[in-house]
């Protein structure tokens, strides 16, 4: 009967010029007006307070939720209307299913967000994997894949300017390709903000809230719920983790950077240069993070999330896994004759991350961020100003 009505009002929609949603959208829609009449959930998470600000649930609106709730499943444990009551209330699971479509109906190209459906953990350490084989035949045709005399210098293996010539098309084009998507995305969930202008106060708080994870304490600061109704910290610190590992990893490849063409230092560097302490840091907090999150992922209750979006879940965390541990591998290994081995094993899976970055995971930090600075914007509007956005 459910779906009957969902195809009905699609069909009203379609008639009378309206934008149709899908099912899952429509879905999504009947349980948020099931919790706007409730409202217990309310102290948990900013997809709370987003909610109760409106009294219909279009298309943008339900993107925008969908994209702010950040999954800790505290709601599902406290709500009296989950399943097996009739109305059957799972917003986690509403919302990841919604922030799932999301990310292939803003993709950019368009005609290339199929390949979310299709980023798996078997495919994306097959593409890693796949890379690495290419790249260690091509160095075994020069003789070099397990050559003493090559160890200690990168360079000897893969030139400066073939590595760049490699990576930094790939990167560019994720960066642009995420940056397309996103700015689609706002526009389309901006007009229920009354077009208002991010200040800096709601910039610094949207910052302040994506560096401290801050709404996967549960809402009170105990954590969220993983396995059982029990209230945990650790999803909140793992995530700690491969963020601010990945990031501490960034930052040592553009310090790198920064050294080899503003003073000519060419790597690979010794400690205790900077990006060796970066690299190295950030390498060790990556796996702890992506281990950890492995970990809680395979132990998470089924009904927190989309079981469809699962193997690019484990398949974004493996490819991280993959390139700190081959990374920090790389770096005990320099100085031996299988340096060049684990420098193609390294860049395959950094080239397999930056090929299926805009389609992966990876994309969700982005939308949640561009969701969490909405919600600071529009809660520093006056109530009758959202009112009439909606």
């Amino acid at each position: 009967m459910q779906s009957l009505e969902v195809l009905a009002k699609d069909a009203l929609d379609l008639g009378g010029g309206a934008i149709s949603v899908t099912t899952s959208e429509a879905e999504a829609a009947r349980q948020l007006q099931v919790c706007n009449a409730c409202r217990y959930c309310e102290g948990f998470c900013a997809m709370f307070p987003a909610m109760t600000q409106r009294l219909m649930f279009e298309k943008a609106d339900v993107h925008y939720l969908a994209n702010l709730c950040h999954n800790c499943g505290a709601c599902l444990h406290a709500c009296q209307y989950a399943p097996p009551h009739e109305f059957g209330i799972n917003i986690p699971q509403a919302m990841a299913q919604v922030r799932g479509q999301t990310y292939k109906d803003y993709a950019w190209p368009p005609a290339l967000g199929k390949l979310y459906e299709r980023n798996s953990l078997v495919l994306t350490l097959a593409l890693a994997a796949g890379l690495a084989l290419f790249l260690a035949l091509a160095v075994a045709q020069g003789g070099g894949l397990w050559d003493s005399a090559k160890a200690g210098d990168f360079y000897n293996i893969f030139p400066h300017n073939l590595l760049v010539g490699l990576f930094a098309p790939i990167f560019l084009f994720a960066l642009l390709a995420l940056g397309m998507g996103l700015r689609r995305f706002l526009r389309d969930i901006g007009p229920a903000s009354s077009g208002a202008p991010a200040s800096t106060p709601a910039a610094l708080e949207a910052t302040q809230a994506v560096l401290q994870l801050k709404y996967l304490d549960g809402g009170h600061g105990e954590g969220c719920n993983n396995e059982d109704d029990r209230f945990t910290l650790s999803r909140r610190r793992f995530h700690h983790f491969t963020f601010y590992g990945f990031m501490l990893c960034f930052a040592a490849t553009s310090l790198a950077t920064v050294y080899h063409y503003a003073f000519g230092w060419q790597a690979p560097y010794d400690l205790p240069s900077l990006p060796k302490l970066l690299g190295a840091a950030g390498g060790v907090a990556l796996m702890i993070g992506t281990a950890g999150l492995w970990y809680l992922h395979r132990r998470r209750h089924p009904l927190h999330g989309d079981p469809a979006q699962k193997p690019m879940d484990l398949g974004f965390i493996a490819l991280l896994f993959a390139i700190s541990a081959s990374g920090l591998a790389l770096w005990l290994g320099r100085g031996t004759p299988a340096m060049a081995l684990l420098l193609c094993l390294h860049l395959g899976a950094v080239m397999a991350l930056f090929l299926t970055m805009p389609y992966s995971k990876f994309a969700h930090g982005f939308f949640r961020s561009a969701a969490l600075l909405r919600y600071a914007v529009e809660k520093r509007q006056p109530r009758s100003a959202q009112a009439d956005a909606d």
